[in-house]
């Protein structure tokens, strides 16, 4: 995702995370002076700092019990960018497995369509005297800050909040990220592993309503804890618990769903 919206290319972004990129390989590759594009990209939400003459992610040296973690859901009327908006976002901010802040907004919207209404309980209705779009988004951005963005199937949430800020004039969001899908395949054996399977099969959030932004990121937010507990690998920093979540060994899922099974035995008995 993030090369979508960063200057530098893929085997650049690798060596920011790792070995460090030096002085000559980022100069090359920007516009700006270097001390200018360290700024915007702060603003943006991606600290890169200096180290004995090689650039990094900030995330590289920063421990997992320092790391902040903004754990993030929105509901939309609709998956296209470019004809559908935001109707409502969620997000608690984690340190230390702990929440130290939350924020929770409905968005108004003009238009939503029956069908997301029946998934999600929003109706045009609710969302009368909600704050705009713009509003919303500028007050998410402060809070988010440089936390590492989290999401279930990471990718969609990302890229439609960030898309969703270049429509209101804001630059794209640059902060690091990680899928709590991906990182659930790789620490917790489960035969599925959309979110509400995995609430029903490890009891993350007995207060659970789907589809709704702040109930997922609840639910998110057991996932993410549960499955911190269960890595086995020694994870030094930020940098190495998002390369454990893309490539870690996933664990082989079942044959049959033990969910259905368990339903059946309780009928037998």
């Amino acid at each position: 995702m993030l090369a979508n919206y960063f200057p530098l290319d893929a085997k650049s972004i690798s060596k920011l995370s790792t070995k460090g990129l030096p002085l000559d390989k980022l100069k090359a590759q920007i516009d700006e002076s270097i001390d200018f594009s360290l700024e915007l990209w702060r603003s943006q939400g991606l600290d890169i700092i200096k180290d004995k003459g090689y650039y990094y992610f900030s995330t590289k040296f920063i421990p997992m019990n320092e790391a902040e973690f903004c754990i993030v859901d929105i509901e939309t009327n609709g998956s296209k960018i470019d004809k559908h908006q935001i109707i409502e976002i969620a997000g608690l901010k984690i340190k230390n497995n702990k929440v130290i802040d939350s924020f929770e907004s409905l968005v108004k919207c003009n238009e939503i369509n029956e069908h997301i209404t029946a998934i999600t309980g929003i109706s045009v209705k609710d969302t009368y005297d909600a704050p705009t779009l713009k509003e919303v988004l500028y007050k998410f951005k402060l809070f988010l800050g440089d936390a590492v963005f989290i999401a279930h199937d990471v990718k969609f949430d990302y890229k439609f909040i960030s898309q969703s800020m270049q429509k209101i004039g804001l630059e794209p969001l640059l902060n690091r990220s990680l899928c709590s899908l991906g990182l659930a395949e790789r620490t917790l054996k489960s035969y599925r592993y959309a979110l509400s399977y995995l609430n029903d099969t490890f009891k993350l959030n007995p207060d659970a309503s789907h589809h709704r932004a702040m109930s997922d990121v609840m639910t998110t937010y057991g996932l993410f804890k549960l499955s911190l507990e269960n890595i086995d690998e020694n994870i030094n920093n930020v940098e190495d618990l998002i390369k454990f979540s893309k490539e870690a060994k996933r664990f082989k899922r079942p044959k049959f769903d033990p969910l259905i099974e368990s339903q059946e035995e309780e009928k037998d008995e």
